[in-house]
């Protein structure tokens, strides 16, 4: 099993330019990037455009170029990468939203977040929308929803990424479920 700080020397190594770095990282990180890809698409329906493997190729594209990012450690990593996959699977329902004006929309379940109290399926350009608003109104809050369900860290990384403690993470998380809820609801 790979350890985090296995994949956190490879992050290091490879922002200061060593290329065997990043060939090395690519299977360890891989797998666990995928399984955030499907968990996203897991409520799609069936054929839908983008596969996992998919989103995530283009996730690791998008990734691969930045050279200047300054990668902390995993949870950094994983917090990137899901935000970058967050907004190819929302650019992407936002385009198929213009090419059918209106027709069927992308959902991803909200179900996989385990803690989660939401309805099984959301409107993802929806919630998108709704994360923006709270990312307006509380930054952190916004973070820790992106920490948490686009990358799947837990409390403890999401805490050690933020550099605040677990209770913060765990009060801003409850509220954040709850207010993205309410949001969710009152847009349908």
């Amino acid at each position: 099993m790979t350890q985090p700080s296995d994949v956190t020397q490879l992050l290091v190594a490879w922002r200061s330019g060593d290329k065997a770095a990043l060939d090395a990282l690519v299977p360890l990180v891989h797998r666990q990037l995928r399984e955030l890809a499907a968990g996203y698409l897991a409520g799609e329906r069936p054929g839908h455009m983008l596969q996992p493997t998919a989103l995530v190729n283009e996730a690791y594209v998008r990734l691969v170029v930045w050279k200047d990012v300054r990668w902390e450690n995993r949870a950094h990593f994983f917090g990137m990468a899901a935000q970058i996959m967050r907004h190819i699977l929302v650019d992407a329902a936002r385009a198929r939203r213009r090419a059918k004006r209106g027709g069927d929309r992308l959902h991803v379940s909200l179900s996989s977040a385990g803690e989660v109290a939401a309805p099984e399926s959301a409107d993802l350009v929806a919630l998108d929308d709704a994360l923006n608003e709270l990312h307006a109104r509380d930054e952190r809050k916004s973070r820790i929803v992106e920490l948490r369900y686009f990358a799947g860290l837990s409390l403890e990384e999401t805490a050690h990424v933020l550099e605040v403690s677990v209770g913060t993470v765990r009060r801003d998380w409850s509220f954040a479920r709850a207010w993205l809820q309410r949001e969710l609801s009152r847009r349908r």
